[in-house]
């Protein structure tokens, strides 16, 4: 095995060994699976607000408030996220990457497993939308906790000149929870129909959690640590205290970060919060079309997406980052324009074009994204950094974007305050990228903290 000791930038051992291409793969296929399975078990409650929670759990309030609670409960698991950041961020700085994904799957996968155990409000009353509501929150921390170390995992072991496509990785898993997600909720939708889906076919795709967390957990398990937490290690140069290092130092940073990804994010969760499925399926609303016909839509719309994260992954390695972003908030921008236009036709064939034309921006902007993360933060609080950092992005952007879109509709009676709502949203992620400098191939490992340390921002020595 080579070694490059003057350059332990990632993917090498303490000792500047090259990481063996079986152990690369492996921590490739680890952190797609990994993912995969925490945003199955988010996205699945998020398509389930939409289509059935507020009938079953908040059936009370009638029916125009019962959607909006359902809704609500989906943003209020973005408010735990950031404090289950802050709590991965000091573990996964203190005590390993590997240590924090087992602790965040396996809280995901107990709490969906859950909800598809749960009695709804006919059955045991108020209880059941608390113990919903609890176990959203629980959904919450862990998705908070999960992408900083997934993220690292892969970008910390990938070669220099190959962090974009490694980074990409993780990233996969986002599109690929919502395709998994929607093609269990549309293939029920299809065995189980009408009430028979109400009564008990959406529950099946909540209980399966429990076999794919038990797949996730074996996979992850096998996988070492990561390559610059090791070296960390070896040196005893773990910080104590990372999360206020990191507010000391980089808070600015932070928080644009933090902008970059709610320009996504906001955009995203139309399809990935529930919003485009409860709005395209109301039989009293202005489209009306089937549950499996949308969901079926929104299923290819995912494999779309699913392609053109990898693909931003790619270019990113080939023109920078920003340069990448630049490019997909530019087509982010083109498909926000076309999707309520197309989707407000009733044409199932438009709508599954207006997704999969929205899902070209979403992929360039969100494949990148990892990559562009790791490098902006020096090694010894990079966990804290982009684990908090893309909790507070997901609150800014997605955490109540289906609700603000709901009571948009019900204040002006249309979706275009909407589409200037997430187009808004999109030119705030291009400011936010265009305050950044590409740090693309910057080295990660401890030897460089000087040099990490160098502000990011355009115009600042340091953040």
């Amino acid at each position: 095995m080579s070694t490059e000791p003057s350059d332990r930038s990632g993917g090498l051992t303490p000792t500047g060994t090259i990481a063996a291409p079986r152990d690369r793969r492996r921590v490739v296929v680890a952190t797609v699976i990994g993912t995969t399975v925490e945003w199955y078990d988010f996205f699945l409650y998020a398509a389930a607000a939409g289509l059935v929670f507020g009938q079953l759990f908040f059936a009370p309030a009638g029916p125009a408030m019962a959607q909006v609670l359902a809704f609500l409960t989906v943003g209020l698991s973005f408010l735990f996220r950031p404090l289950g950041a802050f709590l991965a961020g000091h573990l996964g700085d203190r005590y390993g990457r590997r240590v924090v994904l087992m602790l965040t799957l396996t809280l995901m996968g107990a709490s969906t497993t859950l909800i598809g155990l749960l009695p709804t409000y006919d059955v045991i009353g108020v209880a059941a939308p608390v113990l919903l509501i609890l176990l959203r929150v629980l959904q919450g921390i862990s998705a908070g906790g999960e992408w900083g170390g997934a993220v690292l995992m892969a970008v910390e072991h990938a070669p220099k000149t190959k962090r974009g496509l490694f980074g990409a990785s993780p990233q996969l898993g986002t599109p690929l929870g919502l395709l998994l997600s929607s093609g269990m909720l549309g293939l029920m939708a299809l065995i189980a129909p009408g009430e028979a889906f109400l009564a008990w076919g959406w529950r099946v795709p909540f209980l399966l959690s429990f076999v794919l967390i038990l797949i996730g957990y074996y996979v992850r398990k096998r996988v070492e640590e990561s390559p610059v937490f090791l070296e960390l290690s070896a040196r005893k140069e773990k910080t104590r205290a990372p999360i206020l290092q990191l507010f000391r130092r980089h808070t600015v940073l932070v928080l644009i970060a933090a902008l970059v990804f709610a320009g996504n994010n906001a955009v995203g969760y139309m399809t990935t919060g529930g919003y485009i499925q409860r709005y395209a399926t109301n039989p009293d609303g202005p489209v009306g079309l089937p549950t499996a016909d949308v969901l079926g839509a929104v299923t290819l719309s995912a494999a779309t997406w699913l392609i053109f994260t990898w693909v931003g992954g790619w270019v990113g390695d080939r023109i920078g980052r920003r340069n990448t972003y630049f490019i997909g908030w530019a087509a982010q921008l083109v498909g926000v324009l076309l999707l309520f236009p197309l989707v407000n036709t009733g044409n199932v064939a438009l709508l599954t074009v207006a997704l999969v034309v929205l899902t070209v921006g979403l992929g360039l902007t969100y494949g990148p994204q990892a990559a562009l993360y790791a490098e902006l933060f020096p090694a010894s609080i990079r966990f804290s950094g982009v684990s908090i950092s893309y909790a507070l992005g997901a609150v800014l952007g997605g955490a109540f974007a289906p609700t603000i879109a709901t009571a948009l509709v019900d204040a002006t009676g249309g979706t275009t305050a909407v589409t200037w709502y997430l187009a808004g949203m999109t030119v705030i992620g291009f400011i936010a990228t265009l305050l950044l400098r590409d740090r693309s191939g910057i080295p990660l490992g401890p030897d460089h903290e000087a040099e990490q340390a160098v502000s990011p921002i355009r115009g600042l020595i340091r953040a």
